[in-house]
């Protein structure tokens, strides 16, 4: 009765937290800023977000995770236990179970490490969960029965799509591409184009703001500040949603070759299923416009964005510990 579930993604953009009867409880960067003259943590999360680019000489900004696994073990570590710290209270008497989710094509000593980072950081018990069979927990999707679901999670650092049946992956497919490539590659173009430097944090606004995968019925501009490369001082220009478009062409170029990659590899009885039911879009990319419009063309097969995409990873590795019986033969062993 007095078991505390929470199902963690331990992504490279944000870290989300769900606990059992609460929902999804906490939503935060995963940025930590660290004091260079004796390393110790200045701020964790948000407050750690707000310094990217601003930060003093003395206080080192990082992000712990790169394309969805550890990047700086004792960093992740600390973060996790100041996050489960927040949720939990400082002096618990149950120690939680958690299920983290990884990338399905994490290797053993990267799993291990999420792994221990977890324990380190105050669970009592904790399982790995492939982030595409998270994402397809997460977004409703029948996995248990014998028939084909596709999921393609687009997240921070990696896009992973899979078809996921009886409770398993059949068939996968990862790129090291997602959101902050896209970021990256607004920032190079406008650097090209412009002359005009601008950081990750502009580049994020302006793909939130005005991005798209197609050409949108009413094109849409934003203006941008940034620094001229050539004269050093402040400038600003406008930038409109088929300028954007063309700066992600790409990137998605590459999403879209992954996708295409699983469904080769799926077996014809499963295709024959997504022709019918289509593919579920999950994590923070899927949001940008005309992204499933994109895949619709490419594909050929109906897509659908889940609700609350950036959320679906952490319900379902929330699902997966109260279904733990049924779903452990599927989870990886560390």
């Amino acid at each position: 009765m007095f078991e505390r579930y929470i199902g963690i993604d331990l992504g490279t953009v944000n870290v989300l937290v769900y606990m059992k009867g609460r929902g999804i409880v906490l939503q935060e960067p995963s940025v930590v800023a660290i004091s260079r003259r004796d390393s110790k943590i200045v701020a964790i999360g948000q407050e750690a977000r707000e310094m990217v680019g601003r930060n003093p000489e003395s206080i080192e900004v990082a992000h712990p995770l790169k394309d969805g696994v550890i990047a700086d073990y004792e960093v992740t570590e600390k973060m996790l236990a100041y996050f489960i710290r927040k949720l939990l209270g400082r002096f618990r008497l149950v120690k939680p179970i958690l299920m983290v989710s990884v990338p399905r094509g994490v290797t053993s000593v990267e799993s291990r490490a999420v792994y221990d980072a977890a324990m380190q950081a105050g669970a009592r018990e904790a399982y790995l969960i492939p982030e595409p069979l998270a994402a397809a927990l997460g977004a409703g999707l029948p996995i248990e029965e014998p028939t084909g679901n596709m999921v393609v999670d687009l997240g921070g650092g990696t896009t992973e799509s899979a078809v996921v049946s009886v409770g398993d992956i059949v068939s996968w497919s990862s790129v090291r591409v997602g959101g902050n490539r896209l970021d990256e590659a607004i920032m190079a173009y406008v650097r090209r184009k412009y002359n005009l430097i601008i950081g990750q944090q502009t580049a994020e606004e302006i793909k939130i703001g005005i991005g798209s995968a197609l050409p949108l019925e009413e094109e849409l501009s934003m203006e941008v500040k940034g620094r001229d490369q050539v004269t050093g001082l402040p400038k600003t220009i406008t930038i409109t949603s088929g300028e954007v478009m063309e700066a992600l062409e790409e990137p998605l170029s590459i999403i879209v070759d992954s996708v295409r990659q699983t469904l080769e590899k799926t077996p014809p009885e499963l295709a024959a299923d997504i022709i019918d039911r289509g593919m579920v879009l999950t994590g923070g990319t899927a949001l940008l416009r005309q992204l499933d419009r994109l895949l619709i063309q490419k594909m050929g097969v109906p897509v659908y964005v889940a609700d609350n995409p950036i959320a679906c990873v952490a319900i379902g590795a929330g699902r997966a510990l109260e279904n733990l019986d049924v779903i452990r033969r599927s989870l990886p062993k560390v």
